[in-house]
């Protein structure tokens, strides 16, 4: 198990967002840590069907790449969501998958009412996102997806690294402030 998961939304390969999570994961690297990245675009995970299957057993009826990665999100000590701003949130793509986890937050109300669980300690969920515009409001609705997740899924919320203004392909790179950002990001993320 690596101490940080990295849930990459962009569909884009080599684009803005996975520039900046590369420059986080040399961040911490240099701390000693370890990332796994998923590229949740390559999974094909369906959107949540909204039938209530979840509701008493707190396991989604849903059969697709989505049910692997429950443990690995149950499991994480620390989760980054990387996502370009798509309409003032985040990809349809990484919304998928955080819509799936109404599974996870029903297994956490079922076990509430069985009595108090293990404490998950030290568990830290943080959002990486790179805006085109530079609105005050561009990141609004991504940060509110990346906090109810997760609230959803047992975890504090630590932060985020936001950029605006990054548009063309390959723009990230050549913002050098940005990059050791990101950098001194994925080292605090360790903490």
């Amino acid at each position: 198990m690596s101490d940080v998961l990295i849930f990459m939304g962009s569909p884009r390969k080599k684009g803005n967002s996975e520039v900046l999570v590369d420059a986080v994961v040399r961040g911490i690297k240099e701390v000693g840590g370890t990332v796994e990245t998923v590229r949740v675009a390559d999974l094909g995970v369906a959107p949540c069907i909204g039938c209530g299957g979840c509701d008493k057993t707190g396991r989604c009826v849903v059969e697709d790449n989505m049910q692997p990665l429950y443990d690995k999100i149950t499991s994480a000590r620390r989760i980054i969501l990387a996502s370009p701003v798509y309409f003032y949130s985040i990809t349809a793509q990484l919304k998928a998958m955080i819509d799936r986890c109404q599974a996870l937050w029903n297994r956490k109300r079922l076990t509430s009412k069985a009595g108090p669980g293990p404490e998950h300690q030290d568990r830290k969920g943080y959002l990486l996102s790179v805006a085109a515009t530079r609105g005050d409001k561009v990141f609004d609705g991504s940060i509110l997806v990346a906090k109810y997740f997760c609230d959803a899924t047992g975890i504090e919320y630590a932060g985020e690294l936001l950029v605006r203004g990054i548009d063309h392909r390959g723009a990230m790179a050549k913002d050098l402030t940005s990059i050791e950002k990101a950098v001194e990001f994925g080292r605090k993320c360790m903490k």
